[in-house]
């Protein structure tokens, strides 16, 4: 992924699920695009696409993300952000 020059969080949006990224906690491990990669595409532009798979599926696939950098918010309650730096 390219060097993001801000660290703002990013939301992405689809029917009963918002991904967040926030770039600045981003280490490149790699879990989201093995992990799903119709979802997630470094060289799209946006590089996230939550329509493109299950709220179960995304959920899973960002569970296994270490370092926070990518969270979610579903439509029935699920939530995942960062711990404090």
């Amino acid at each position: 992924m390219p060097h993001e020059k801000s660290d703002a969080i990013r939301e992405y949006s689809a029917p009963g699920v918002t991904i967040t990224w926030e770039p600045g906690r981003c280490r490149h491990a790699q879990e989201c695009v093995h992990g799903l990669p119709a979802v997630f595409d470094r060289d799209r532009r946006p590089w996230i696409d939550p329509s493109a798979a299950s709220v179960d599926d995304i959920v899973d696939v960002i569970d296994r993300c270490p370092s926070y950098a990518l969270g979610y918010r579903t439509g029935d309650g699920r939530t995942r952000t960062a711990p404090p730096a």
